[in-house]
């Protein structure tokens, strides 16, 4: 009988691996959106700016605010508040736009930054299944950090590659306009 990935044990260098761990431990940058904390990959993070002027686009959906330019270059910029269907919040001098790599460059905007944390893969529980109606498919995994649960993105997953398509050539529209 043939022996499948999924049937052998692995090992790491502090003993077997757990099948309910999250592979993905390691650095994330923290932030706060309505009062909860999240937390993407470090990898994915380019740069960190304050709230600057943003560009409105015109038949957008609401949660793409328009483009930001960031030193000559166009980038979309997505609240991330209304991505998620959170409650809308005035933006504060403590609003930030994170920059993360998706396959092109897009600025997300959050409440506020909070910390750059090492999370344990062993701190990583999967994301919930929240039955079919809820889509948690852009849940990395639930880090736990002490006593406080961070909610750790797959930021990849956040915007649908149609969602992405549209505030790229968006972004190009108004780049070349």
């Amino acid at each position: 009988m043939a022996t499948t990935t999924m049937d052998r044990q692995t090992s790491a260098p502090g003993g077997p691996v757990r099948a309910d761990v999250h592979p993905q431990g390691g650095k994330y940058l923290t932030f706060k959106l309505a009062g909860e904390e999240y937390g993407v990959e470090i990898l994915k993070v380019r740069e960190i700016n304050g709230l600057m002027n943003i560009t409105a686009v015109p038949q957008m959906p609401p949660y793409m605010k328009g483009v930001i330019n960031l030193r000559g270059k166009v980038l979309p910029a997505i609240d991330l508040r209304m991505r998620f269907g959170l409650p809308v919040a005035e933006y504060t001098d403590q609003t930030c736009i994170i920059v993360v790599d998706v396959g092109q460059e897009i600025g997300i905007l959050v409440d506020t930054v909070s910390e750059v944390l090492d999370i344990a893969a062993a701190d990583i529980d999967p994301a919930p299944t929240l039955g079919v109606a809820i889509d948690t498919s852009f849940i990395l995994g639930l880090g736990k950090v002490g006593d406080a649960v961070k909610i750790l993105l797959d930021i990849d997953r956040v915007l649908t590659s149609d969602q992405l398509c549209a505030v790229s050539t968006a972004a190009q529209q108004t780049d070349n306009g």
